[in-house]
């Protein structure tokens, strides 16, 4: 018994001592090859860092234009040509608002300056005089310039001609009409542009809103798919060409408006006094004026003296 287990040593003792020598020159491999692969993983992962470090910073995603000028620049030859429309009616307005503003506070401010200096004259000599030396610059000069020559001349030379036919004061007043029909021209002109403006400016932005709106759609639909950012930019760009129509036909109606109602008063204010003009140009007898006091101009007789008429 005891030779076989010693046996069986022997045998388990040459089994194993070649092993043991193998396992023991491999370890150091091993260790030699992890190491390797560590030394590469942090050389790939260095070369890593620096690649991202030598890239350029990555810029913020820009949100996308929904601006007004992004609807004009993304629309067709339609589109663009309704925008500049819009803006040379916007242009033209402000222009003859402005021009008619401050022509209408200058006429307005001389024909006071006149009013003043032709009720207080002592006669139509001195009115003429007046008028010669510093021309008739606004419509109650212009006026009484013309019916005082119209007087002058019908009474000096008569009806030389058919316009001139019937008596002194069928001429005097068709020449006082006639001025104040040229006035309310001048007075009138570039009305018509404001309201042209103000009335069709609404219906060009309609017309370019439903332009775009249509172009929006058609370009949704042909889009793979349809989200409310898709739908609500192009439509949104496309509304304020309403928005602009009525920017551009608010202060046209407006002005139109307080144009119209200026001039009615002004005109009021000429027609009353070519109705005094004429009363005394063909009378000669005292004007009443609309505050209740009473005036009257100085008349030369044929001898030239001078003659008062009813001053009260």
């Amino acid at each position: 018994m005891s030779n076989a287990l010693h046996g069986a040593t022997l045998v388990a003792q040459a089994t194993t001592s070649p092993a043991a020598p193998a396992a023991a020159a491999a370890a150091p491999a091993a260790q030699q090859a992890a190491t390797t692969g560590a030394s590469v993983v942090q050389q790939s992962a260095d070369a890593l860092q620096s690649a991202a470090a030598a890239l350029p910073p990555t810029a913020p995603i820009a949100t996308p234009d929904m601006g007004f000028l992004h609807f004009v620049a993304q629309s067709d030859f339609v589109g663009k040509s309704l925008f500049i429309i819009l803006i040379l009616m916007s242009l033209v307005t402000w222009y003859l608002i402005l021009v008619k503003a401050a022509s209408n506070v200058s006429m307005r401010r001389r024909s006071a300056d006149f009013l003043n200096k032709f009720w207080n004259a002592s006669s139509l000599e001195q009115v003429e005089h007046e008028i010669s030396t510093h021309g008739a610059r606004d419509p109650f000069s212009h006026l009484a310039s013309h019916a005082m020559h119209a007087q002058a001349h019908h009474n000096k030379f008569g009806a030389t001609k058919l316009e001139e036919s019937g008596s002194n004061s069928d001429f005097v007043t068709r020449t006082m009409r006639k001025v104040i029909d040229e006035e309310t021209a001048k007075l009138e002109n570039g009305l018509t542009v404001l309201a042209s403006v103000g009335s069709t400016a609404p219906f060009v932005g309609l017309f370019g809103t439903v332009w775009g709106v249509y172009h929006a759609l058609v370009g949704i639909g042909l889009s793979d798919g349809v989200t409310i950012n898709r739908i609500a930019g192009p439509v949104g760009e496309a509304l304020i060409m309403t928005g602009l129509g009525l920017a551009v036909a608010i202060p046209a109606v407006l002005a139109y408006n307080t144009f119209v109602r200026n001039n009615r008063v002004f005109l009021s204010r000429l027609d009353a006094f070519a109705h005094d003009l004429f009363a005394f140009l063909t009378t000669g007898q005292q004007v009443a004026l609309s505050d209740g006091k009473v005036r009257a101009l100085r008349r030369q007789n044929g001898n030239g003296a001078a003659v008062q008429r009813g001053s009260e």
